[in-house]
């Protein structure tokens, strides 16, 4: 076979293997957001379940500030030591960190109207399609947005803890702006970090795979889901 014919065979073949890596990275991640939003919509309109998260008077009980150490220990841990866990269980926990993460935000549906979380959700899709599918198939090299994204996602997450004792209507729009420029810039670098992955993926290696496209739908579908919240707090009609 001539060089350059050998050259671009490998060259085809190592592309597939990007394109399949980065399709089971958004399978999982479309999964994850699936059960998530089954979880939150059941947990809203089944009354005996709801009460176990949220008090009547619109409180949250000490279960549901449980829930949330334990998705923030849970996610830490996927993410620190994913490399060590088979693929099933880096699945399962997954999915599991999706479920819990469905009822913590089932709240949505008591605090906004469902078309405003559909039409947020669809805006949110787009947007997210957009950047990812930018950060997919760019050639600049985005790594230098990565401290500049760092940065802002500490200061959102600073700002938002300081806003929930000053209560303060403005300083909660600048947090969710500021929150949707951090997600929507977070996607597509995630996204090309992801590319790049996928590049450097061992092909005879099923457990490294299924762990870093688990790994990258986790990662997606925290942008995804932060994206959705600040836009929704943005956009969303609250209930009366």
């Amino acid at each position: 076979m001539p060089y350059n014919d050998s050259v671009a065979s490998r060259t085809g073949a190592r592309a597939e293997v990007v394109n399949a890596f980065m399709r089971g990275v958004y399978m999982w991640m479309s999964l994850g957001l699936l059960v998530t939003g089954g979880v939150a919509w059941y947990v809203a309109n089944t009354e005996a379940v709801l009460r176990l998260f949220f008090t009547p008077e619109g409180g949250v009980s000490m279960l549901f500030w449980g829930l949330v150490i334990g998705q923030l220990l849970m996610v830490v841990g996927l993410s620190a030591a994913i490399s060590r866990m088979s693929g099933t269980m880096a699945t399962g926990l997954f999915m599991a960190y999706s479920a819990l993460n469905g009822i913590t935000i089932s709240f949505i549906f008591l605090a906004y109207t469902q078309a405003s979380i559909v039409s947020t959700f669809l805006i949110c899709a787009g947007m997210f399609g957009a950047m990812s599918l930018y950060g997919l198939t760019t050639k600049k090299d985005l790594t230098s947005w990565g401290s500049f994204l760092f940065m802002g996602l500490i200061g959102v997450i600073i700002a938002s803890v300081v806003n929930i004792f000053l209560m303060s209507s403005m300083m909660h729009f600048i947090i969710s702006v500021m929150g949707v420029i951090v997600f929507t810039g977070l996607t597509a670098y995630d996204t090309q970090q992801l590319r790049v992955m996928g590049e450097t993926m061992p092909e005879d290696d099923a457990t490294a795979v299924r762990r870093g496209t688990i790994l990258g739908a986790l990662r997606l579908y925290l942008d995804f889901i932060n994206l959705f919240l600040m836009l929704l707090r943005l956009f969303g009609t609250g209930r009366e």
